[in-house]
């Protein structure tokens, strides 16, 4: 199981990415940060970085406007 923002959980699945993740949450914000267990990861690897099971995801929406 995948913790998101410590109240929020995906059922972790082999091959599971950071994309994945979030698309099974719904999220398709185009500003988004996401963290690993306390480590960054770059909107560019969001559909090749893996994802462990038990991990602990933060995603923060930036949100932007004017």
């Amino acid at each position: 199981m995948i913790s998101v923002n410590g109240n929020l959980s995906v059922p972790w699945t082999e091959g599971l990415t950071v994309g994945g993740v979030l698309q099974a949450l719904g999220w398709d914000y185009v500003l988004i940060a996401v963290s690993i267990d306390g480590v960054f990861v770059a909107p560019e690897d969001f559909d090749s970085r893996l994802v462990p099971d038990g991990a602990s995801i933060e995603a923060i929406h930036i949100a932007h406007g004017g």
